[in-house]
């Protein structure tokens, strides 16, 4: 695997490294030591999906406040998203800033997302499933967000959002 870290310390783009023949390719997508040798968090403990139907769904912005943050590591394996995430670590020199990047399954890009970062996506395709694992179980309690369109983001999203539900369309703002 090929690990870049973005401009938001902590979050890295990584690219699988295929192994190619006459049949496809192979490639690794997970390895706890690499991960644990770049000092990322490498307790990947649950696995989900997430299924989209339609072109310009948005789902976000979530993350699990301390002490039950979480790491992610997202993937999408069908169709194609902008994978955003924002910094809210306070004592970070990018605090509150925002990236965004394209995952698709074609580019089998992944996304490592630290501790404390809000996340969410919005779909470029219909039918566009994303698979992430994370290092920690969901607490219901320490569910938290912030809006998709908070002016104290800035965010600009790809498309016009066609699909949001109640919870996160009103999220207060930052």
């Amino acid at each position: 695997m090929i690990f870049t870290e973005t401009r938001l310390k902590g979050a890295f783009l990584i690219q699988p490294e295929l192994i190619e023949d006459e049949r496809g390719f192979f490639a690794r997508t997970w390895s706890q030591r690499e991960f644990a040798e770049r000092g990322l968090n490498s307790k990947l403990t649950e696995g989900n999906i997430s299924f989209n139907k339609k072109k310009g769904t948005l789902r976000g912005m979530h993350y699990q406040a301390p002490p039950h943050g979480q790491a992610k590591l997202v993937r999408c394996t069908r169709g194609s998203i902008y994978d955003m995430i924002i910094d809210l670590r306070s004592s970070s020199t990018t605090f509150k800033e925002w990236l965004g990047v394209e995952l698709t399954a074609s580019n089998h890009l992944m996304l490592y997302i630290p501790e404390n970062f809000a996340h969410g996506y919005q779909t470029l395709e219909d039918e566009t499933e994303i698979a992430y694992q994370v290092s920690g179980a969901y607490a219901p309690e320490s569910e938290r967000g912030v809006r998709w369109d908070d002016p104290a983001f800035g965010i600009n999203w790809p498309l016009t959002v066609t699909i949001i539900n109640e919870r996160d369309r009103t999220y207060p703002n930052f």
